[in-house]
């Protein structure tokens, strides 16, 4: 088997770290890695296959050689070095926002729209964390009956805002429960015991930016500019996993049967969705799966052809590093 030279840029950040527990995981015929990341991380290691691989310095001439660049530093890392690697001979692969809604760049989930990647230019935009756990649901129900509308709301977590997040929530509820007082650094708001309705700063629209991109990045993806999509996004004191409630107007009826039955077969999801017996998808019980879990399977009482569903995602899995992976794995298929 072909062995591929692998650059995961933001190699020691929390999805970069992922992305290469991925790459190991899945086997990914990987013959060097090549662990990038800014001055600070100079001279650290990550673990890769039973070994520490010292971490380099992203440069300019970094990407000769490299087959596959995965990028997850900031949209201002991608935008300078993700051309840089495609110019250099490697597929750049995205998880930043910055190339999403470019016409030349595709937008993809392989088990979505793996036929976008017959025409890349040599980057390729890896979706929002919350769009690429949604589409995987709504992939089998647009196929099947078309969708007219989605109104979603996210509950989504901190690690979705990165190490210094994650650090947050902690010392905020250790000192919530302790009685100390403390400082918002990374949220507008406490973030522990409570929920703040911003993700990312907001437009004049008086939407964010975040639900933004589950609105444009959902037409991109499922090909379908004339779907009507409306979003509010929250975060909650979750510390991996995504959940949202979703709620899909199709232009033909489907059932509740009909509905499991498609999610049953689309490659990627697991449907947990027993009220009898409790059962729905959590984050707390699904972190740590590759698979996008789906419950609470309904008929929407207010609307001819809705349907409501609960869909729970890992963020850093689904939402970013495995996504990252499986586009890798899909151009080498090709």
């Amino acid at each position: 088997m072909k062995k591929y030279t692998v650059a995961v840029v933001g190699a020691t950040g929390v999805v970069g770290r992922e992305m290469i527990q991925v790459l190991e995981a899945r086997k990914f015929p990987v013959g060097t890695l090549v662990p990038l990341a800014s001055e600070r991380s100079a001279g650290s290691t990550v673990a890769f296959n039973g070994e520490h691989v010292e971490v380099k310095v992203l440069k300019a001439d970094s990407f000769k050689g490299i087959d596959y660049a995965l990028f997850s530093a900031g949209g201002s890392i991608s935008k300078e070095f993700a051309p840089l690697a495609a110019q250099q001979g490697a597929v750049a692969i995205d998880n930043t926002s910055h190339f999403r809604m470019h016409e030349d760049v595709p937008l993809v989930v392989p088990e979505v729209n793996a036929h976008a990647l017959k025409n890349h230019n040599g980057i390729i935009a890896n979706p929002n964390c919350s769009t690429a756990q949604m589409v995987m649901a709504l992939k089998p129900i647009h196929d099947a009956a078309r969708i007219k509308r989605i109104v979603v709301s996210t509950y989504q977590s901190v690690s979705g805002a990165g190490k210094a997040a994650i650090t947050e929530l902690e010392n905020q509820t250790r000192n919530s429960l302790s009685g100390i007082s403390f400082e918002n650094k990374v949220f507008t708001h406490p973030i522990a015991f409570n929920l703040i309705p911003q993700i990312d700063t907001f437009l004049d629209n008086g939407y964010t930016k975040e639900e933004m991109k589950l609105i444009l990045e959902t037409k991109k993806i499922l090909g379908d500019d004339t779907i009507e999509v409306t979003a509010t996004a929250v975060r909650v004191p979750v510390f991996i996993g995504h959940s949202e409630s979703v709620n899909i107007q199709t232009e033909k009826k489907l059932t509740v049967a009909q509905v499991r039955a498609l999610l049953k077969e689309m490659p990627g999801v697991t449907v947990l969705d027993d009220t009898s017996k409790h059962e729905y998808p959590t984050p707390r019980e699904i972190a740590g799966q590759d698979n996008v879990f789906v419950g609470r399977i309904r008929e929407d009482l207010s609307q001819p052809n809705g349907i409501e569903l609960w869909c729970v995602g890992d963020n850093l899995r689904k939402g970013a590093a495995l996504n990252a992976v499986q586009i890798a794995e899909a151009l080498i298929a090709l």
